[in-house]
């Protein structure tokens, strides 16, 4: 079962549970998380509500599309030349500060973030961390999913290990180790195996 608060959603769709304050961030923002060929405005516009009412026949204004980018390049430092760029021109780590802000500007009561800094800079992974702890410090939820046990352990007030699908342990921030966290994984595991193979939350 998935808890939201004390309401069971389950069987909830994904327009519902975005419509109850749950964001995703995907693993993988070039193919779920924005079109690289198209510009920033209109990676804006993908599954969200942009800030200004809709135009004719629900169909959304590109105008209000545009100032909501522009606002999103500035209050999270997105390195662009302008938002009629396309997202594939953007380095990884302001790729995924788009997807983040785009998230960000729905205002979510729990943000789900699956493997938030894979492929981007030092730099851009603090700014991403900080963002994070930005939400929590308003008392916002973050689920971080990540196979990088140095962000988890740096990261995570609580952790729960996962293998083949299943969660095999769970450990506070102060009980939490790389070598507890492998021993969870091994434990459920029968055959050989390495830190890739277990992700956390």
């Amino acid at each position: 079962r998935v808890l939201l608060g004390e309401t069971d959603v389950s069987d909830w769709g994904v327009r519902e549970i975005r419509e109850a304050g749950v964001g995703y961030i995907p693993a993988d923002r070039h193919r779920q998380g924005m079109l690289l060929d198209a510009p920033l405005w209109e990676n804006r516009m993908l599954g969200h509500q942009t800030q200004e009412p809709n135009g004719a026949h629900g169909m959304l204004r590109n105008r209000a599309a545009r100032k909501d980018t522009e606002r999103i390049v500035r209050e999270y430092d997105v390195r662009t030349p302008g938002v009629d760029v396309t997202a594939g021109s953007l380095s990884g780590g302001n790729q995924q500060k788009v997807v983040l802000s785009k998230w960000l500007f729905t205002d979510p009561d729990l943000l789900i973030l699956d493997e938030p800094t894979r492929g981007i800079d030092v730099g851009a992974k603090f700014e991403i961390y900080a963002l994070m702890n930005e939400l929590v410090a308003q008392g916002r939820g973050v689920v971080m999913i990540s196979s990088e046990m140095p962000e988890l352990l740096g990261m995570c007030d609580r952790i729960y290990v996962m293998n083949e699908g299943r969660i095999v342990g769970e450990l506070s921030r102060d009980e939490a180790s790389q070598e507890r966290i492998m021993a969870m994984i091994l434990k459920t595991s029968g055959k050989s195996t390495t830190a890739s193979d277990g992700r956390a939350a």
